[in-house]
Order: C-alpha cells, then sequence, then structure tokens
C-alpha cells in the first residue's frame, strides 16, 4: 500500500496540469484539484516543481495523518480518515499512471475507495508512512525533472534568471544548468521522453518491482534471505570464500 501511495504522490507535482495524468484520473474530482493546484502553484512546472512544493505537499500529508475517528472497540480501534481520504487520491493516481485503471466513471473509484478504506482500517498506528512516501515521492519526480533539459524552479516563487553573459552563449555550457527562465537543470537524460531517459527507467522500475514483490513475500513469511543466498551461491560469488574455508 505505501508503494501505491508513493507511486500517485510521485505524480503530485504535475497536479498543476489540466489535461495530465491527474486531472484525467478521478473525474470529476480530479479535475478540480488540477485546476486548483494549477492556479495555486502559477501554472504548470512552476510551485509544485520546487522544494516549497514539496514541503506543502507533505505538510498536506501530515495534516490529513492526525485526522483519525477512535471507534473504541478492539476489532478496529483507531481509524485513519484523514489518510483514507487521501489515499483515494494517490492510489487512483497509481492505478491511472500505472494503466491498471481503465479511463471509466467507475473503476478508479471502486478500486482506489476499496484500497483505502483497508489502509484506513487495518493500518492504525502507522500514520508516519503517509507524509514519508508522499515526500519521497514528490522528491523523485522533482529529481527526475531536474535531469531533464528544461530543469526545474527548486526555489520557486524566488526566480534567479541567469546572466546575460551566460545567456549570450560564453556561459561555458553553464547555460544548459542554469536555464534563462530560472530553471535548474542537470540534463543527463536529455528532453523528457528520450532513448536515454527509457535506458534509465528500465533498471530502475525493474529494481522497484523486484523490491516491491520481495517485500511482499517478506511480510508474506518466505523465507526472501534464503532465496537471495541461493541466488549469491548461484552465479558463485561466494566460492573464494568456501576455497578460503
Amino acid at each position: 500500500m505505501g508503494s501505491l501511495v508513493c507511486a500517485g504522490a510521485a505524480l503530485l507535482p504535475d497536479a498543476d496540469h489540466h489535461s495530465g495524468t491527474i486531472a484525467n484520473s478521478l473525474k470529476p474530482v480530479s479535475n478540480a484539484v488540477a485546476r486548483t493546484v494549477g492556479k495555486l502553484s502559477g501554472g504548470h512546472r512552476k510551485g509544485t516543481h520546487s522544494i516549497l512544493g514539496i514541503a506543502v505537499f507533505t505538510a498536506i500529508a501530515w495534516a490529513l495523518s492526525l485526522l483519525t475517528l477512535d471507534t473504541g472497540d478492539g476489532l478496529f480501534g483507531a481509524i485513519l480518515i484523514g489518510p483514507g481520504i487521501m489515499c483515494v487520491l494517490l492510489v487512483s493516481y497509481a492505478l491511472k499512471a500505472l494503466k491498471i485503471t481503465r479511463d471509466t466513471k467507475l473503476l478508479p473509484w471502486t478500486t482506489s475507495i476499496t484500497l483505502a478504506v483497508l489502509i484506513a482500517v487495518f493500518a492504525p498506528e502507522e500514520w508516519y508512512w503517509m507524509p514519508f512516501s508522499v515526500a519521497l515521492g514528490c522528491t523523485v519526480h522533482i529529481l527526475g525533472d531536474m535531469i531533464t533539459t528544461n530543469g526545474v524552479p527548486l526555489l520557486w516563487p524566488l526566480k534567479f534568471r541567469s546572466p546575460r553573459w551566460m545567456r549570450d552563449g560564453r556561459g561555458l555550457e553553464l547555460d544548459m544548468i542554469w536555464r534563462s527562465g530560472g530553471n535548474l537543470s542537470i540534463p543527463i537524460l536529455g528532453d523528457a521522453g528520450s532513448v536515454r531517459e527509457w535506458i534509465f527507467l528500465i533498471p530502475v522500475s525493474l529494481y522497484a518491482i523486484v523490491g516491491i514483490v520481495w517485500a511482499f513475500l517478506d511480510q508474506m513469511g518466505y523465507d526472501t534471505m534464503a532465496v537471495w543466498y541461493q541466488v549469491v551461491g548461484f552465479f558463485g560469488a561466494d566460492r573464494p570464500a568456501r576455497r578460503g574455508a
């Protein structure tokens, strides 16, 4: 559940885009959210792609994490109302981005609400994972945009334009890092959607999938470390130790 929430939170910086994944994930609520965030943040790739944006999203998640309902019984205990509400949105974003739910009206709502209810009921003492997941997801998104050509306005609403001599081509390629509009960029991956970006994303995505499956099996009680030792032994990493013994 934390992985889904983090994946959904990784889309939050793009909540400023009226036609992005978030805007189309949980209609009509998501459309209203995207329009509101876009107006408050100054447009696409502005406030939501900054350090302040990360702080605001994390603060909202932390505040909602405190909104609980004590049922007074031993079956459910304290129900996380705030995280449940936020999970409905974040899980729907993740499901939409992962193409698990189609562009229908009913399926995104039913899937997201079901998962959110499970989180709200069965994780009564683990409220701190919500702001952590949101902060991590937003940070990863912004770092990902930062290593593309356009960069991000990390210090928004402050805007520091690059000096004229740098924009005139005498900046020793520093103009690629300090954009004319004030954005900061380390364009390792080039433009968004480039071949370099896909080459980078494939191993990262595989690592994330393996990590999620590994954690799931571990929680289910499987001896994952025994599997790890078998894999290490198969590739011969322990052969020198055996010869030394």
